[in-house]
């Protein structure tokens, strides 16, 4: 039995791909700021553990916890709508906490394991952000674009030790708790100067029919993780793919 970790399981991506990979038999363990092990069915296959991928103490914990585990995902995240000329910088580095350097952190964290054992995948998940602008995510989009050109340069360094790296790039999800988790840190974001522009982009994006849903990057991140060839992007959902 293969195990996984991943990070991010509250809701979205997270919790339906935990459930995804239950479902095909996998031991998951499940990884979120605050436990609720009753998103999930009872099952010996499961453990939900506390982790903030913004805290050192936190993660090493959570990774001594887990033991040996066969595959990283990394798709803990927040999001932030708004003009970048409004965001405060302190806004900016939060983002790029959790999106950024949360995600470089826990690489850091799992690669010797798979280092020493010769075999491991990580996937990091991004956005479609990073297919193609899109406005009012400014700060969102670099935290995420970074994370591609991590990747990928990692993908080179741990080849030599057969272990893998991939990306999966989900499309608009507008079911998620992507704006909904914001909402605090999004107060002020659109200026008077700023608001009919955003009203026009808010409503292009009531107008998209094709968009992500969760299962899409559920098993766009199962196919990442059994993946044994050179692919390194995994774009999830109509849209994604369509951008790609």
């Amino acid at each position: 039995m293969k195990t996984v970790l991943i990070t991010g399981c509250s809701s979205g991506y997270g919790l339906e791909t935990a459930r995804y990979f239950l479902a095909q038999g996998w031991k998951v363990i499940a990884t979120m700021r605050t436990p609720r092990k009753e998103l999930f069915p009872a099952a010996d296959n499961l453990r939900v553990l506390v982790l903030d991928v913004t805290r050192p103490g936190s993660i090493m914990h959570a990774v001594e916890a887990a033991g040996p585990i066969d595959v990283l995902v990394n798709n803990a995240g927040i999001g932030l709508f708004g003009a970048f000329e409004a965001t405060p910088m302190a806004t900016v580095r939060e983002i790029f906490e959790t999106n950024t350097f949360g995600v470089m952190a826990m690489c850091q964290a799992v690669i010797p394991q798979f280092r020493a054992r010769r075999a491991g995948t990580i996937v990091n998940v991004t956005s479609s952000t990073t297919l193609a602008p899109f406005p009012l995510v400014a700060a969102y989009t670099a935290s995420k674009a970074a994370i591609e050109g991590f990747t990928a340069s990692l993908e080179q360094e741990l080849k030599a030790f057969d272990v893998r790296a991939k990306l999966v790039e989900p499309g608009y999800g507008p079911s998620t708790s992507f704006a909904a988790n914001g909402q605090q840190r999004m107060q002020g974001l659109i200026p008077p100067a700023y608001e009919t522009f955003a009203h026009r982009v808010f409503s292009g994006f009531a107008k998209v029919t094709e968009v992500t849903k969760p299962a899409d990057v559920a098993e766009g991140i199962w196919r990442a993780a059994n993946d044994m060839s050179d692919q390194l992007r995994f774009p999830a959902g109509a849209d994604a793919i369509a951008l790609a």
